[in-house]
C-alpha cells in the first residue's frame, strides 16, 4: 500500500498534511533484504493508478524485482493513513482504505508458479489472508506442503482490526502449520489462539522446522528442529546446522513476559529437547521514533542471516538489529545497517550486547567505529553506541 505519514503529532482529525511513503508486510521484507544485497522478488497486484505507479517505482528503487506484479485496471491501489504515536498506545490511529483494492483480488490463478519457486525462501504474511476470501484461498494454496517448494516463511502478523470475528483468526494457525519457518509474537498467539508462552506456541506448531517467538521487551526465542523423534537428523533447505552440530552452552533460565521464567536458555545460549534446540536473545534498547514496520524488519534480519547460514543466536541478533533500524525512523521502511557493521554488532559478547542503546541515525555510523560501550570508560550507560541519548527505551519487535 501507499502510506501517508503525519507531519505533526496528534489525531488524524487534526493533522493537516502528510508525507507519502510505501508500506506492506511482504514488500517491507523484500525491500529490506534487497537493501542488504540479497536478490528479492515481490509478487502482488496493484491498480493502474498513480499510486500503483509510485509503489512499483519505489520498490524497484530498493533493488526488488517487480516484473511479476500484475496491474488491475478495475481496482485501486490500497492506501492507509496513520498517526505518529506508538501502535501499542490508545492514541495510535490507522485508517485503511483497501476494501476492494487490487491486492484484495489476488488469487492463485494470478501467480506464476515458476516465479514463486525459483527463490530459496518464499515469505508470506497473515495480513494477506485477512484481505478477502480469494486472498485466504491463495494463502492456503501457497502453504500446502508440496515437493519442490522453497523454504516457506510465514509471519503471522495478526491484526485484530482485519478480522470481523476474532474466532476466524484461528485460520492463521492452520496456515502457520503449513510453513517451514514461522514468526509470531507471544501477544499475537495469546490473542488469536489462546496460547501462553514460547513452549506452548512451539508445541502448537510441530510441523514447522523453525519457530521464532517474539517476546516484546524481553527478546525473542527460536526453536529449531534438529532431530525427528527416534533420533533421525532433519535439516530443511535454507536452514543449516551450526558448526559441530547442535550448540550446547551453559543452561540458564529464559524470561517470560511479565518477569516469569520458563526452563529454556540463558542469554544467547541453546538447550536441547529430544527434537528441538531453543535459543533466546534479549531485545535491544532503542530511541523510538515509530514502531510500525519493526516486525517486518525483524523477519528480514532473521531471513538474511538464515540465507547466510549463520547460527541461531546470530539470526536473532540480526532480527533485533534490523528491527532497531525500523524503530528509529518515522516510516515503515528503514535502511538496515551495512553487513560489516551488523556483523560487528552481532559478534559482541553478551554484556556488551545488553548495554547497546541505539538512537536515531545509528545505522549511518561507520562500520569500523568501535561499537563496544566498554571501550570508553566514561561512556554514558543510557546512550547509544554513538554517544547520543535515546528518547525512549522500547523492545525491538
Amino acid at each position: 500500500m501507499v502510506t501517508f505519514l503525519p507531519r505533526l503529532p496528534g489525531r488524524l482529525a487534526d493533522i493537516p498534511s502528510f508525507d507519502r511513503a510505501i508500506g506492506g508486510a511482504e514488500s517491507n521484507v523484500a525491500c529490506t533484504l534487497a537493501r542488504t544485497g540479497h536478490s528479492t522478488r515481490w509478487i502482488s497486484r496493484v491498480g493502474t493508478d498513480g499510486f500503483g505507479d509510485h509503489l512499483l517505482a519505489a520498490i524497484a528503487d530498493c533493488g526488488v524485482d517487480v516484473g511479476h506484479v500484475r496491474r488491475d485496471p478495475l481496482r485501486p491501489t490500497g492506501v492507509y493513513f496513520r498517526t505518529a504515536g506508538d501502535r501499542a498506545t490508545d492514541t495510535h490511529e490507522v485508517a485503511y482504505y483497501r476494501a476492494g483494492s487490487a491486492a484484495s483480488a489476488m488469487t492463485a490463478a494470478d501467480l506464476d508458479p515458476a516465479a514463486l519457486h525459483t527463490g530459496r525462501i518464499l515469505h508470506l504474511s497473515g495480513i494477506t489472508a485477512a484481505l478477502s476470501a480469494d486472498c485466504l484461498g491463495l494463502l492456503r494454496e501457497l502453504t500446502a506442503r508440496r515437493p519442490g517448494r522453497p523454504l516457506l516463511s510465514f509471519d503471522v502478523n495478526y491484526r485484530p482490526g482485519l478480522w470481523r470475528d476474532p474466532a476466524q483468526a484461528r485460520v492463521l494457525l492452520e496456515l502457520a502449520r503449513g510453513a517451514d519457518l514461522v514468526f509470531v509474537g507471544d501477544d499475537e498467539a495469546r490473542d488469536a489462539w489462546g496460547l501462553h508462552g514460547p513452549r506452548a506456541i512451539r508445541e502448537a506448531l510441530p510441523e514447522a522446522h523453525t519457530v521464532v517467538v517474539k517476546q516484546g521487551r524481553d527478546g525473542a526465542t527460536v526453536f529449531r528442529r534438529t532431530r525427528e523423534p527416534g533420533g533421525r537428523t532433519r535439516e530443511s533447505r535454507g536452514l543449516t546446522r551450526e558448526p559441530g552440530g547442535v550448540t550446547r552452552e551453559p543452561v540458564g533460565l529464559m524470561r517470560e513476559p511479565g518477569g516469569r521464567r520458563d526452563a529454556a536458555t540463558a542469554t544467547g545460549s541453546a538447550t536441547d529437547t529430544d527434537t528441538d534446540t531453543a535459543t533466546f536473545v534479549p531485545a535491544l534498547r532503542v530511541g523510538l521514533v515509530a514502531a510500525t514496520g519493526a516486525g517486518d524488519a525483524f523477519a528480514a534480519g532473521f531471513l538474511s542471516a538464515t540465507l547466510r547460514g549463520l547460527p541461531d543466536r546470530t539470526r536473532l541478533r540480526y532480527g533485533h538489529l534490523w528491527a532497531a533500524a525500523a524503530l528509529t525512523v518515522p516510516g515503515d521502511l528503514a535502511t538496515p545497517p551495512s553487513r560489516p557493521y551488523a556483523d560487528r554488532l552481532a559478534a559482541l559478547d553478551d554484556p556488551a550486547w545488553e548495554r547497546l542503546h541505539l538512537a536515531p541515525g545509528w545505522t549511518d555510523a561507520d562500520a569500523d567505529a568501535d561499537a563496544d560501550p566498554d571501550s570508553d570508560p566514561e561512556a554514558d550507560p543510557d546512550s547509544d553506541t554513538s554517544g547520543r541519548r535515546a528518547d525512549e527505551e522500547v523492545p525491538t519487535q
